[in-house]
């Protein structure tokens, strides 16, 4: 479903994404594991066609972000770090809207909605103004915008990033749900007992490279859990 081949990005002469090889299944989910800074955001921002790579190739769903960018925005949803909710608006008239911009026509946003909005507990705060909700939820509901076009392959920045237990519990296992559901999902994070518990596999970037992938279950056979994975990937010994 997501075929990236030797990807780089350039800013100036910062080189933030090094020419990286990943390659995730349909019905999987990739968890991108890094500290903060090391390429996460930018690999996932090319993929959705957020930037445009320097060199290399990402297909989407079968379609080439360079020449076929708006099959690919068709193709997924994608929950930046930044929540960028309209204060003023419901949480219901926020996805409305974006389900409008999505070409769905009123009935199908609204049943949409009314299962979305179950799925993530916010059927009691869909007539609230965004301003007055909290972080947690404020969250579910730009979750909820980012997929109501019901998209094939989703793709989550940090998404339980701030949140509090148990706002990242119903993040995690609704993740979980759209992976039941056969959606592919390319999901970063530095919290690695997070992607141990949701992720079939992974990928340590640091300093823009892919330091190691594998399957989760054999990574943590091997070392204990996927902490010890990651340091050592980092330091460069085993832990």
């Amino acid at each position: 479903m997501i075929i990236i081949q030797n990807l780089t990005k350039l800013f100036g002469k910062f080189k933030a994404v090094d020419s990286i090889n990943i390659e995730i299944n349909k019905g999987e989910i990739f968890g991108l594991l890094g500290l903060n800074g090391a390429g996460k955001t930018t690999t996932q921002r090319m993929v959705s066609t957020v930037f445009l790579p320097s060199k290399g190739d990402i297909i989407v769903n079968g379609n080439d972000v360079r020449t076929e960018p708006a099959k690919v925005r068709k193709s997924i949803g994608f929950l930046p770090t930044e929540v960028g909710l309209y204060d003023r608006l419901t949480a219901n008239e926020v996805v409305k809207y974006f389900g409008i911009l999505n070409d769905l026509d009123e009935q199908e946003i609204d049943e949409r909605i009314k299962k979305l909005f179950e799925k993530l507990a916010l059927t009691e705060y869909a007539n609230k103004r965004c301003s007055k909700l909290s972080r947690g939820n404020k969250q579910k509901v730009a979750i909820a915008r980012a997929i109501i076009h019901e998209p094939p392959v989703f793709i989550f920045d940090e998404p339980t990033s701030g949140l509090d237990v148990l706002s990242s519990r119903a993040v995690l296992d609704f993740t979980k749900q759209c992976k039941a559901e056969g959606k592919t999902i390319l999901y970063s994070s530095h919290l690695m007992n997070e992607a141990e518990e949701i992720c079939d596999r992974i990928g340590i970037i640091h300093n823009g490279k892919i330091l190691k992938t594998g399957n989760v279950k054999e990574l943590v056979k091997e070392y204990g859990k996927l902490e010890n994975v990651f340091i050592s990937s980092v330091r460069g010994e085993k832990s």
